[in-house]
């Protein structure tokens, strides 16, 4: 199976009209909609908001292969402090316990603490979405200190616990960076049991295929990454890559999309439907633009009615809107499932 390299690519993504095309154009077994009627959930519908997911921009430091944001470090769309706003006004007019920050590398919004700061004295959850190298740099160093005093959860992606593996997937020298800020967590109490400081790290298959085991890779992970570096990390997410953006790309030029996307509906699986993040989550864009998931997001395919932006937040109308759904989201029923929690079932 041919790697998936992470590094930069020369050649511009696809527009998000042309992978809709490209996915259109596939002859499939059947239809999402159809798999969900199976399942006896279409259309499908949301429950009540536990989660605000804020994107508050695709500037990044890295530039994945994989990432379903095109992130990087040319992106000029970051969120503004009137939109942050916008959301904490939302939070102060409903009861949604948890806000999911995410980028790019949302740390490097240079309005991210003092939405951390206003999210915090809401005593709201607060989930941070971190590259781990962004840690390491000088301007960013006491994020560590910060998330604990302001007990942020960290969502933290490394490829592999060995270099080999995440360099070959994100350039040279990540994981000596991943793995020290991965110390520098732990310094502050992250990791620990007894700290209440939650360290979640994130995985993603290298290559055209779906994720191994959840719970066995995340016995394996503890182990190896404790022998090796005595890190210490509370849970293993396992996330499917979903066929959009700069992974879809590759899919392509690879000639692994049409078997790919044949895997995913074959491994569908009806007991995931009940958890799909799209029926918890709402996702805000970086301008403020609503959307079922942060997937629908790259793919520009808002809420469905009138009620478009957070500055038009109505629990009353989201919470009658049909989830819009594509081809894509058969990325996250297929096997074990995939959320922005991990694994479904």
């Amino acid at each position: 199976m041919r790697q998936l390299s992470l590094v930069a690519r020369d050649a511009p993504l696809a527009s998000t009209a042309a992978q809709h095309e490209t996915l259109a154009r596939l002859a499939l077994p059947r239809e999402f909609p159809d798999a969900l009627r199976t399942a006896g959930a279409w259309p499908l519908t949301p429950a009540a908001v536990a989660t605000l997911q804020i994107n508050v921009g695709k500037l990044c430091n890295q530039t994945c292969r994989h990432c379903h944001v095109d992130a990087g470090p040319d992106r000029t769309e970051v969120m503004s402090r009137e939109t942050m706003a916008a959301c904490l006004r939302v939070l102060d007019a409903a009861a949604i316990p948890t806000v999911d920050l995410t980028g790019g590398a949302p740390e490097l919004n240079p309005h991210f603490r003092w939405l951390v700061e206003e999210i915090a004295a809401r005593g709201r959850h607060i989930i941070d979405r971190c590259n781990l190298t962004i840690l390491t740099t000088a301007a960013h160093g006491d994020l560590p200190a910060f998330f604990a005093t302001h007990q942020v959860e960290v969502v933290a992606s490394l490829p592999h616990y060995r270099a080999l593996n995440t360099d070959a997937q994100r350039g040279e020298g990540v994981y000596e960076k991943s793995i020290a800020a991965l110390k520098a967590l732990n310094a502050v109490g992250y990791g620990d049991a007894g700290s209440g400081l939650r360290l979640v790290l994130v995985a993603n298959p290298a290559g055209a295929f779906l994720p191994p085991g959840q719970a066995s890779l995340e016995a394996e992970w503890k182990r190896e990454l404790l022998r090796l570096h005595g890190i210490r990390f509370d849970a293993l997410y396992c996330l499917t890559n979903m066929p959009i953006s700069r992974y879809l790309d590759w899919l392509v030029e690879a000639g692994h999309l049409e078997r790919y996307m044949e895997q995913l509906v074959a491994a569908f699986n009806p007991s995931t439907v009940g958890g799909l993040m799209c029926r918890s989550i709402l996702s805000v864009g970086w301008d403020g633009r609503l959307y079922d998931c942060d997937f629908n997001q790259m793919l520009d395919l808002p809420v469905a009615g009138r009620c478009q932006h957070i500055a038009q937040f109505d629990p009353a109308v989201l919470g009658r809107r049909a989830v819009r759904v594509g081809r894509h989201c058969f990325g996250c029923t297929a096997g074990a499932g995939s959320s922005c929690g991990g694994a479904l079932a």
